[in-house]
């Protein structure tokens, strides 16, 4: 008797997922890299967002790709000019308040959100491993926080802040059509968030990088934690699903901490890093309550409220999942 394979589909989706949680995860250690060379927090997301979108752009034309209409086009535009704004804004804000390493575990509380709030939708009781979660999740983040909740409760607030941001963002995305594909959502939402940041340097002038290293950092934002890890991210959401990829998207705390460790010389206390473990546990306990509460997809119709919830697992005929996108 053979050890039973992953589907295909469910393969790659992974993958997807896992290439994306290790490119958003090098963002915050780029960022850093900005900074330290004179750039502030406008100056890098202007120029993250605007390399990403002349690139998306550039190469939905190269390959004729068309761009998304009706519904598909309005939730995205609000989920670049609301949503990634926000949530990169908290996030990169947060950076220049607290260590990269914190943020990252204080950010990845999202996937129990995402878990909970799909329930929410759903219209029922959360199953108790995703109550087990949520509370292992709140612990683990009061003793990551704890020993510097003294020093700087803004950037705890927000990062915390970016973590609540983006479960709406992965539930916003969940609702789009088949017909709106990666690319074009990702150029879509970059565009909208590009002119959001443009708009704001009208009221504030932004710093940009002094040196070549600070660019380079600044370009990376763009390349590799923008155009692969957003790419990667809506294809592989819309072959697994919300919930599922908000879970394994738990990989990227710990590149961030690998890396700022590597780079920075940055450290946690045994609290900290106990604290760090209860948030990825809780994760993995939220994805797992995922799966064994999955139902078929509701097909949709003029009755239903929504596509279905995060958690849900759709059948083999039925996966034209939806997909949404750090």
């Amino acid at each position: 008797m053979t050890a039973p394979v992953l589907p295909r589909r469910t393969a790659t989706g992974v993958l997807l997922i896992l290439g994306s949680a290790v490119s958003f995860g090098a963002m915050a250690i780029f960022a850093r890299i900005a900074y330290d060379s004179g750039a502030d927090v406008h100056g890098v997301l202007l120029i993250r967002f605007s390399v990403a979108a002349i690139a998306l752009t550039a190469l939905m034309a190269i390959t004729s790709t068309p761009w998304p209409r009706g519904r598909d086009l309005r939730l995205l535009v609000l989920m670049g000019a609301v949503g990634y704004v926000g949530q990169s804004l908290t996030y990169f804000t947060a950076l220049t308040r607290i260590p990269a390493g914190l943020v990252a575990v204080l950010f990845y509380t999202y996937p129990v959100l995402v878990a909970i709030c799909g329930a929410v939708l759903a219209r029922r009781v959360p199953a108790l491993l995703t109550l087990a979660a949520t509370c292992m999740a709140t612990l683990g983040v009061a003793l990551v926080a704890g020993p510097t909740l003294e020093g700087d409760l803004l950037g705890i607030a927000l990062a915390v802040a970016a973590a609540v941001i983006y479960t709406g963002y992965i539930l916003a995305g969940s609702h789009l059509s088949g017909a709106a594909g990666p690319l074009a959502s990702t150029t879509t939402v970059c565009l909208a968030a590009t002119g959001v940041y443009a708009g704001a340097c009208l009221a504030h002038a932004p710093s940009f990088p002094g040196n070549l290293a600070g660019w380079s950092a600044a370009v990376a934002t763009a390349v590799v934690s923008t155009l692969i890890a957003i790419i990667a991210f809506f294809a592989g959401l819309r072959l697994l699903g919300a919930a599922p990829s908000a879970a394994i998207s738990s990989a990227e705390p710990v590149v961030t901490s690998v890396l700022a460790f590597l780079v920075f010389a940055e450290d946690l206390s045994p609290l900290q890093i106990i604290g760090a473990a209860l948030v990825c546990a809780s994760v993995i306990g939220a994805a797992a309550s995922s799966g064994r509460r999955a139902t078929p997809a509701a097909p949709p119709g003029p009755c239903r409220r929504g596509p279905a919830p995060a958690h849900r697992r759709v059948t083999p005929q039925r996966r034209r999942h939806p997909q949404g996108e750090t």
